[in-house]
Parts: structure tokens; sequence; C-alpha cells
């Protein structure tokens, strides 16, 4: 009896491993002028560290399972994860070069007079392609299968723990299409064609409709979209992916000196 109940503390506290790092990443979310919890300098960094401690919660999760099919679905969606965290953070690399700065609010109202998307259009591609591997959705959730019988890491957890998963799983979702928004299409700004002339400050809202036209992606693709094989998933972003970001890593800051419209 005492080892089931040490074996039950040691399931559920994998929980805390795997909670949901979203509300802290949100802190440093604009969702406005001026209206931040905490305007980190070094932004872009805090949440590409805190969405890294999502591998930790899967591969324990899988572990603490005690069966070998869950901890198998734990290793294939950590080496997933671990594997297009350098596309994901490839992308937004190149998008610090542009903007010259970590923060957040700095690259927003930098892409006051264009969004990010209309000249990074090819890296949009592939760094969209990285945040539906990360955050495990079609057709990179071949290490889940949620539709299937075994559901990969967490087929031995169920009820509140179930849940707890897939809340963790959604509010990625929601925290990366906001994310997007901001580096791409300029967060809670409009173009300076559309001018405000009211008193009342839509910001908020507008991040807020960027925001669901890539939920709204999230769930073409998946409707779309067949599962790719594993070995299919991987050599996705090591033989294709990844040359094309390197490539662009030296590509774009050679176009900013040789044009002398670099930021620092």
């Amino acid at each position: 009896m005492p080892s089931l109940k040490l074996y039950l503390v040691q399931r559920q506290s994998t929980l805390l491993l795997n909670s949901d790092s979203a509300p802290f990443e949100r802190a440093i979310i604009p969702f406005g002028q001026g209206l931040t919890l905490f305007d980190f300098s070094l932004g872009i960094f805090y949440t590409l560290a805190l969405s890294s401690l999502g591998v930790y919660g899967i591969l324990f999760s899988g572990w603490s399972a005690n069966s070998k099919y869950a901890f198998l679905g734990s290793l294939r969606s950590t080496a997933a994860m671990i594997s297009y965290e350098l596309i994901l953070s490839s992308a937004i690399l190149i998008i610090i070069l542009l903007a010259g700065s970590f923060n957040y609010t700095t690259i927003i109202e930098v892409q006051q007079s264009i969004w990010f998307i209309v000249p990074l259009l090819p890296i949009f591609i592939f760094y969209f392609i990285s945040i539906l591997a990360e955050t495990s959705r079609t057709p990179f959730d071949l290490q889940e299968a949620e539709s299937e019988l075994v559901a990969g890491f967490f087929t031995e957890h169920s009820s509140v723990p179930f849940v707890f998963f897939f809340l963790a799983e959604y509010s990625s979702i929601v925290l990366f299409s906001c994310i997007t928004a901001i580096l791409f299409l300029g967060g809670y700004n409009l173009p300076e064609i559309i001018v405000n002339g009211s008193i009342i400050n839509l910001q908020a809202i507008i991040l807020g409709l960027k925001t669901c036209i890539f939920c709204f992606l999230f769930v073409i693709f998946r409707a779309t979209l067949p599962r790719l094989r594993y070995d299919q998933l991987i050599s996705l972003c090591w033989v294709n992916l990844l040359p094309i970001a390197v490539a662009f890593i030296i590509l774009v800051p050679s176009i900013l000196v040789a044009f002398d419209i670099a930021p620092y």
C-alpha cells in the first residue's frame, strides 16, 4: 500500500512539471500601448525559456505512467518539440535582427509602416510549420495521436490530469497565435492608412482579432491535412526546414548591411 501511494503521488506530481506556463508568458504580452503587466526588455528570451520547460513535463509524464507505450510517446513528443524549437528560434532570430530588439513593444512599433509578414513571408511559412509541431497540432500530432486508442504520453493519465494536459495544450495554441500576431502582423497596431479617430481604444480588440485569425488557421490545418509518419516528421525538420532557416539567418542580415538599413 505505501508503494501504491508513492506511485500515485509520483504520477500526480508530473502535473506540476507539465503545468501551463502560458499565464507567466502572458504577463509580458502588450495588449495595447502601455497595457502590459511587465514590459520586459528581453521578452522574447523569456518566452522561449518558459516554453522550453514543457519538454520536461511531457517526458516525465510518460515516464511516470509506468507504461512502455506512454514512455515511447513521450520520447517521440520530446524529440519533435526539441527539433522544431530550432526552427522556431531561427525564425524569431530573424525578427530580432530586423527589429533590433528583444522587446515585444519595440517589435510592434517597428511594424507601424509595414507588417513583417509582407517582406518575410517565406520565414512566416516555416515559422508557422514549427509552431504547429511545437503545439502538437495536425499533421504533426503523431506523437500523441489523440484520435487513436493510445494517446501518447498521457495514455495512463485520466480525469483531472487529462484535463490539465488539454488545457495546457490549447492555451499554448492561443499563446502562440498571440505571439505570431505580434511578430508578423504588428500586434495591436493597424497600418498607418487606418486611423482611429474615436475616443475608444481598440488596440486590445485588434490584437484579439489577429490572434483569432491564427487560431482559425490551426483549426483549418487540423481539418484538411493528414497525419505524417514519425520519420517524415523528423526528416522535414532536419533535412528540409533547418537548412532553409540557416540560409535566411545569413541572407537577411546580409541584405540589411548591404543596403545600410540595419537598426543597429
